[in-house]
């Protein structure tokens, strides 16, 4: 059996990494100002955030057509037995789902979906799992099963700085974005049955981040071993700093520096800083 493993955009996954792994990706776009670019494509993350600072609307971000996910499945059954796709979370966009009607299009080949619940490097780090897995010789089938042995083990953390880019995008109620807006709290997020929820809101960034290496420190303990990822908001000297310092306090995490690209970047804003992990075995 041959596995070949496909994601999104929204991994993040670097072009070397996507060689190296062997593995496909799709694009979503994002919306500026009436020009329509696929994120890692067309548009870098630095030039997405350079764009926006001072357009006049707010960027609209879409999911892929089901077409390209078709062309893509159509492509890869004439050489593999078996698809693993892997998006991200389902709860804040349609594009899992795309992809699960795209594989009932599809004949001559298996088509495994696995929702990552999640978004960015921390869908990245399943989809690097299911590469390793997939060039190791493991059908569809095992590749899903060693996906699920990790999601228990999955956290994640968010801190944004305004709000408004949620609450604008649809991805936080206007309640919670107002209430974080006068408290000027700088809410940590998660998330929580597919969706991205509050967490803990905390009054300053600083007392935040800790409030995240709390949590690390918890995991830690817990499952020893860790792949874990920070992920930034155009704000790369601090996401590095932080990192090191992650690292020098713990040395059995494996950690990898990503970024927020155009699309997830449109609802989390310039700023933001994220942490998460999964279990390493």
């Amino acid at each position: 059996m041959k596995t070949v493993v496909v994601t999104d955009s929204t991994a993040y996954l670097t072009l070397e990494e996507r060689q190296r792994l062997n593995v496909h990706m799709i694009p979503l776009s994002v919306n500026i100002e009436g020009t329509i670019y696929d994120e890692e494509i067309d548009i870098t993350a630095s030039e997405f955030y350079d764009r926006v600072r001072g357009a006049k609307e707010f960027p609209k971000t879409t999911q892929p057509p089901i077409g390209k996910f078709v062309e893509l499945f159509e492509t890869l059954a004439k050489d593999y037995d078996d698809i693993v796709t892997i998006h991200l979370s389902s709860g804040i966009s349609g594009t899992f789902q795309g992809a699960v009607q795209a594989g009932d299009m599809v004949d001559g080949v298996n088509l495994y979906a696995f929702d990552s619940e999640v978004a960015a490097y921390l869908q990245g780090l399943y989809v690097k799992e299911a590469a390793i897995k997939a060039a190791e010789g493991a059908s569809g089938a095992e590749v899903m099963a060693h996906l699920e042995t990790l999601r228990p083990t999955r956290e994640e953390y968010i801190i944004v700085d305004d709000l408004q880019h949620l609450q604008r995008g649809g991805r936080l109620s206007a309640a919670a974005a107002l209430i974080g807006g006068l408290l000027q709290v700088k809410p940590v997020l998660t998330f929580q049955n597919k969706v991205i929820v509050p967490f803990e809101k905390i009054r300053t960034r600083k007392k935040a981040l800790r409030r995240v290496e709390d949590q690390l420190d918890v995991a830690v303990e817990k499952h020893g071993a860790l792949r874990a990822t920070v992920i930034h908001g155009n704000c790369e000297a601090e996401a590095t700093e932080w990192m090191n310092s992650l690292a020098e306090k713990h040395p059995t995490v494996d950690f990898t520096l990503s970024y927020f690209g155009p699309v997830i970047g449109t609802h989390l804003g310039e700023g933001s800083i994220a942490l998460g992990w999964i279990k390493k075995v």
